[in-house]
């Protein structure tokens, strides 16, 4: 009896137990799934919502709760990434062999494409910016590509852009590093270049000289030119002079001296009258009695 009282004991026990473990079992079966079911997507990010392997909705930045082991999320970055274009040889329309490499920076705008239509989007990119590289220097010489770099990048964005349309991505911008041609072509150019300096130089001092030279003649000139003008009105100033002095000598004569050169005249007349002995009539005047020295006796009156 007690064995049986022993063992039934036991039985519930077991039983129990097995409660306990199963529900605990369930208990960490459904924490589990409820941490499973919970994801955060970031600010920058984009969630792909997948149920069965099937494109079910796209979660924004936040928190999203799934569907336990139906439900799965793929998260894809928005924001813009570069990518680098591993060097290349290429050809260059007058056969010079270049080494030429690039980056691209891209951003993804639709991302259920960028994650269904394209596997491997970094090295698609890379492999098409390749082809397209060797294209469009392919059609142009050296000094073409040397120069012509920007003219590059926008022709090679241009077609990455078009080719990377129907996998959500946009290509903002493509720049060309380096375009590094053979080491022979670089000395020449190095050369050319030296060259191209020194006639530069020569040409800038031949014509500092010339300006030098035409500057000093313009300076003579100048000093020529104001020399004869400083000259001319001296010789005016001097002529002014001169004639206001005659002037004033004439004024002063015809103040001073006009009576006495009538009286010399009228003197010299008489004297080459008396001189013949000839008998004038002279007016009464003491002055001119004086000045021909005559005596009372020699004067003979006149009677009226």
């Amino acid at each position: 009896m007690r064995n049986k009282i022993a063992t039934s004991l036991k039985l519930l026990a077991m039983t129990n137990n097995m409660e306990s473990f199963f529900f605990t079992t369930i208990a960490i079966i459904g924490i589990v799934a409820l941490f499973r079911s919970l994801r955060i997507v970031n600010q920058y990010e984009k969630g792909i919502i997948l149920r069965l392997g099937r494109y079910l909705a796209t979660a924004d930045p936040g928190i999203t709760f799934l569907m336990p082991f139906l439900d799965g999320m793929t998260k894809v970055d928005m924001r813009e990434r570069v990518i680098n274009v591993i060097p290349q040889e290429v050809i260059t329309k007058d056969n010079v062999s270049v080494v030429v490499d690039a980056v691209i920076y891209y951003k993804v705008t639709d991302p259920v494409k960028a994650e269904f239509e394209i596997e491997d989007f970094d090295l698609a990119a890379t492999t098409l910016a390749q082809a397209n590289l060797r294209n469009i220097i392919g059609e142009k010489t050296l000094d073409e590509t040397l120069t012509a770099r920007d003219v590059i990048n926008v022709n090679l964005r241009d077609v990455l852009d078009e080719a990377t349309d129907n996998w959500g991505v946009k290509v903002t911008r493509v720049e060309v590093q380096k375009i590094d041609p053979p080491q022979d072509i670089v000395d020449a150019m190095s050369k050319q270049m030296k060259a191209e300096r020194e006639k530069r130089a020569t040409i800038l001092t031949a014509e500092a000289i010339k300006q030098s030279n035409i500057l000093e003649a313009e300076g003579r000139r100048q000093r020529n030119i104001l020399d004869a003008e400083g000259d001319a009105k001296a010789r005016i100033l001097r002529a002014d002079a001169e004639a206001l002095a005659v002037q004033r000598v004439a004024e002063a004569a015809e103040k001073y001296f006009k009576e006495r050169a009538q009286l010399l005249k009228k003197l010299d007349v008489s004297q080459e009258v008396l001189s013949k002995g000839t008998k004038w009539i002279l007016p009464d005047s003491a002055d001119l009695v004086n000045v021909l020295n005559l005596s009372e006796e020699k004067i003979l009156p006149i009677k009226k």
